[in-house]
This record gives structure tokens, sequence and C-alpha cells, in this order.
């Protein structure tokens, strides 16, 4: 009877021992059937990262041309906007040289060298950005063609005694483009800021026509001013990237003063000696006169 039940619970015992799994087995079982899967993961990993890898190092290279071509091109209409600022300069001083006796002439050089600024340098400049986004590189050309837009404002008013607009500059400007791309078009920022320096020459042509004894044209000059300064100053609240024109229109301020004052000046003290005006005689009275500033 005891050996009957010890033989029952011997069997027992190994029914159950061969039921459980051996944790061992399971494990090397385990062991040998994940570094497959472990290297072909690996594998695909190394292809993927190696295909993107090559696409962001060939997507930098295109960044990094486009930076060094817009960087190239940047340096070339700095210069082209250098030679059209030194240029139109010349035409500026060109026309400071008008007298009574020699306006035509003096005016048919200006415009001649004017025309000359167009062709060659202005042309340089259109080459450039025509077709292009060319806003972008706007601080780059901008102070050439305010001085462009002053040259040209300042021998049409000499010639008319009216302004030019800006429509009729960019007229100019539409021959030197291709015609199968965007020309190059003169924007409305740049255009009053170089008409906010117009007026500082008009300034020193009217002080250099009252000591020539034009006092008609000095007034019209004066009042001419006036009328820009008006205008701009109902415009220059609404541009938003208006920051140089508000340092602008405080030098205009100053240039609109000074020609009121030399033209009162005149007027009120100077009509005993309109006779003398223009004259190198010590009594005039031009000569001693101190709120006329140049």
């Amino acid at each position: 009877m005891l050996l009957t039940r010890l033989a029952s619970s011997t069997v027992h015992r190994l029914f159950i021992m061969a039921s459980k799994p051996n944790p061992h087995l399971l494990h090397q079982g385990a062991a040998l059937q994940i570094p497959p899967k472990k290297a072909r993961t690996m594998i695909r990993t190394s292809e993927s990262s190696s295909s993107s890898s090559s696409s962001f190092k060939e997507a930098f290279g295109n960044y990094a041309d486009y930076l060094n071509n817009l960087n190239e091109k940047r340096e070339r209409v700095v210069k082209a906007s250098r030679d059209i600022t030194m240029n139109s300069k010349k035409v500026i001083f060109q026309v400071h040289r008008i007298s009574k006796y020699n306006r035509a002439e003096v005016l048919d050089k200006a415009e001649k060298d004017l025309a000359a600024v167009t062709k060659q340098y202005m042309l340089k400049l259109v080459k450039e950005l025509q077709g292009t986004d060319f806003w972008k590189l706007r601080r780059a050309y901008s102070p050439g063609v305010q001085e462009y837009v002053e040259a040209a404002t300042f021998c049409k008013f000499c010639r008319t005694g009216t302004l030019l607009h800006l429509d009729e500059i960019n007229a100019t400007l539409l021959p030197l483009s291709e015609p199968s791309v965007e020309p190059l078009q003169i924007n409305v920022l740049d255009y009053l800021l170089g008409l906010a320096d117009l007026t500082g020459e008009l300034m020193r042509l009217a002080i250099g026509r009252i000591s020539d004894g034009e006092l008609e044209y000095a007034k019209k000059i004066c009042q001419f001013v006036r009328d820009i300064y008006r205008e701009l100053t109902l415009i220059v609240p609404y541009i938003d990237d208006g920051s140089d024109m508000k340092i602008k229109m405080d030098t205009m301020l100053q240039s609109v003063v000074k020609i009121e004052n030399a033209c009162f000046s005149v007027h009120v003290r100077g009509s005993e000696y309109e006779p003398l005006l223009g004259s190198n005689e010590p009594s005039s009275f031009l000569l001693g006169v101190s709120d006329v500033e140049l």
C-alpha cells in the first residue's frame, strides 16, 4: 500500500516536470532567433541613414550655392550702385554751373551726361537685377537709385520748372531690359527718398540764383520746395519702412527755411540794392548778410 502511494506520487511529479517548459531552453532558443532580426534591422537602418545623409548633403549644397551666388551678385550690385552715385553727382555739379547767361548750354551738357549714366551704369544694374527678386537686394542698390532720381529730377526742374514723375523715369529704364524677363523698376520709396534729396540741391540753386540777381526764379524754387514738403508730410506717416524718410523730412524742412529766409531778406532789405545783386562790389548787401546761409 505504501509502495503504491510512493509510486503514484513519483509518477505525478515526473508528469508535472515534463509538462513545465524549461526556461534555460527557451532562453537559448530566443538567443538563437534574435540575432538575425537585429542584423536585418541594423542593415535597414544603415541603408536609410546613408540615403538621408546624402539627401541632406545635397540640399545643403544647393543652399550654399544659392547663398554664394547671391553674395556675389550683391557685390556686383553694390559696385554698380557706387558708379551710379558718383556719376549722378557729377550731373548735379554740372547743373549747379548754371547762370542766366549759359542756361541752355549747361543743361544740354547735364542732360547728355545723365543719358550716359543711364545707358552705361544703370544698364549694368538692370542687367544684374532683371528677371529676379530684386527687392531682396534693394538695400544694395537703393543709394545709387536715389542719387539717379535726384539728378534726373534736378535736370527736369531746371529745364521746365516741373517735377519728373516716377512713371517717366521707369519709362526710360524699360528699354534697357529684355522683353522676355521682368524689368527693373524704381519703387515708390526710393523715388521719394531721391525727391527729398532734391530739395537740398534746390536750396543751393536758389541761393545761387539770388546772388546772381534772379529773384523771381528763387521765389519759384521756394514755392516748388514748399509744395514738395507739404505733399510729403501727408504721405510719410503711411509709409511702412519710413525711418529713412522721416530723417530726410527734417533736413528738407531746414532747406525750406533757408530758402524762405534768403527770399525774405531780399524782399525786405534788398529792394534798394537790387541793381547790385550779382556784382562783386563791396557795397552789395549780400556780402554782409549773415542770415543767408549756404
